[in-house]
């Protein structure tokens, strides 16, 4: 087993018109054991901004930490808040420093820029980005994540739309993967507010 799998996890980020949702489960495992069914994968940088980490769940806590820090100095420097496309730079830069001893998660990073254009990506342990105009996803779900959200996914859906397109989406597609489900942790965020949503699937 791929230390990546050792949580279990499932991350998806989709795009809607001028919004975005970002939405993972809620498993804590070691391998096939359950540990917590409350664990935080998803984390608000700032309220047009959020970071989704996969992998690892040690990993994924220090790489948040470290995150969160590093945008409170740019905070304080610049007086503003990091754009979409400037975090995601950074985040790549801190996993590729750490290449020969990398941090074991797959970020997504899901965001509003500027005349609040939804930004996603995802990239893998070592900094690699993968830009998408629809959708990314990241974790052990991953590949049953791309057939639903590909079979699902429309351009400029509303924010209801979105929330109900990625909630079936995770559901369906954590049903397939015995390392990740219990339950899902949903954000939709649009130019105005911020919703999260828990949803409630198999507790098996």
């Amino acid at each position: 087993m791929s230390i990546f799998e050792y949580n279990g996890s499932a991350l998806v980020a989709m795009v809607g018109k001028n919004c975005f949702a970002i939405a993972s489960d809620r498993r804590l495992g070691v391998q096939l054991q359950t540990i917590a069914t409350d664990f935080q994968r998803i984390f608000k940088i700032h309220n047009k901004l959020f970071l989704g980490l996969s992998g690892l769940g040690s990993d994924a806590q220090t790489l948040h930490q470290r995150l969160v820090f590093r945008h409170k100095l740019y905070q304080l420097r610049e007086e503003r808040d990091m754009k979409p496309e400037t975090f995601a730079s950074l985040v790549s830069a801190m996993l590729y420093e750490k290449r020969f001893g990398p941090y074991f998660c797959q970020p997504v990073i899901a965001g509003l820029g500027e005349d609040d254009k939804p930004f996603i990506c995802t990239m893998d342990s070592i900094g690699a980005k993968e830009l998408a105009k629809d959708f990314v996803v990241a974790g052990t779900a991953s590949e049953s994540l791309y057939g639903a959200c590909e079979s699902m996914f429309k351009a400029d859906m509303d924010h209801e739309e979105l929330f109900e397109t990625i909630s079936q989406a995770l559901i369906s597609s954590v049903d397939r993967d015995c390392l990740s489900g219990w339950g899902g942790h949903v954000y939709v965020v649009t130019p105005d507010e911020v919703t999260e949503r828990i949803l409630k699937g198999r507790m098996d």
